[in-house]
């Protein structure tokens, strides 16, 4: 009886393994293996959907895996997929990265690059004719931020002298894309936005009034768990997406306009940011 007894606990046990065991433990050449890419919620999940499609049917034809992706509502869920494995490879803000690699120990694998460089900057952005031509003029207006937990980007604002409780109000939209428009709408007289939606939106209206220094680029992070070989194909197919035809620029640009391409990145390119925002954990 007691034998019986172990026998189906034991049973049990690896059912249940079995049931949580990641996709990607299968073999890795093979098209069962599969991987969940996650990523920071740059836009509403259907927009983040569209955005990642033709990158994840790169990497699917790239590495013979079966890629698929899986929308977070926020930085912190983004983070908090990766460490459970729900994700295995996630697209995350240096912010994002620098709290999945402390909690969770995740491995960095590649960046963006923008003419070649693994960098971005965060600006001010402003409605051009709304007569603020300085961060300092911002001081007693409504001003927008993303997510919440995005600490880089109140330090990127203190950096440029403003502090939250200069503002007259102030909230968080969650996207850039948000954040512009309302700002264009004239929600907001002032927003925090990554470089390239500035850009993106400076024919429609939006004019920067500040910026911050470089900033190590947002990365692809992946689990610790991954087994070395499928890390290894995620890197090389990410890797070989360049400009250098017009089907892989044309994967770039749906996934992010001001992207050419990829480079490997190790943790120490983070620790810039590191220092940043140091003041602003608690």
């Amino acid at each position: 009886m007691k034998f019986k007894l172990a026998f189906q606990g034991l049973l049990a046990a690896l059912l249940m393994g079995g049931a949580f065991a990641p996709a990607w433990a299968a073999a890795p050449n093979t098209p069962a293996a599969g991987v969940t890419m996650g990523s920071v919620a740059m836009d509403i999940p259907v927009e983040m959907i569209k955005r990642m499609s033709a990158l994840t049917n790169h990497l699917a034809l790239a590495t013979n895996l079966n890629v698929r992706f899986r929308p977070s509502p926020n930085l912190g869920s983004a983070v908090d997929d990766l460490g459970a494995g729900q994700t295995q490879i996630a697209y995350l803000t240096p912010v994002a990265y620098i709290n999945a690699r402390k909690k969770y120990g995740v491995i960095p694998l590649v960046a963006p690059t923008v003419d070649g460089r693994p960098h971005f900057s965060l600006v001010i952005g402003v409605k051009a004719g709304s007569g603020i031509n300085s961060p300092a003029e911002l001081k007693g207006k409504r001003f927008a931020f993303g997510d919440e937990k995005a600490l880089l980007q109140r330090a990127a604002v203190e950096s440029m002298a403003l502090k939250t409780a200069d503002f007259s109000s102030f909230a968080y939209l969650k996207h850039y894309d948000n954040i512009a428009k309302a700002v264009l709408a004239g929600d907001f007289d002032g927003g925090i936005l990554k470089d390239s939606i500035a850009d993106e939106f400076k024919g429609r209206g939006i004019t920067v009034i500040g910026s911050t220094p470089p900033l190590p680029s947002y990365i692809f992070a992946v689990h610790p768990g991954m087994p070395e070989a499928v890390r290894n194909q995620l890197r090389d197919a990410l890797l070989a997406l360049n400009k250098s035809t017009l089907e892989r620029a044309a994967t770039l640009e749906a996934f992010d306009k001001g992207y050419d391409g990829f480079v490997v990145v190790d943790d120490a390119a983070y620790d810039s940011v590191r220092t940043l925002i140091q003041p602003f954990q608690k």
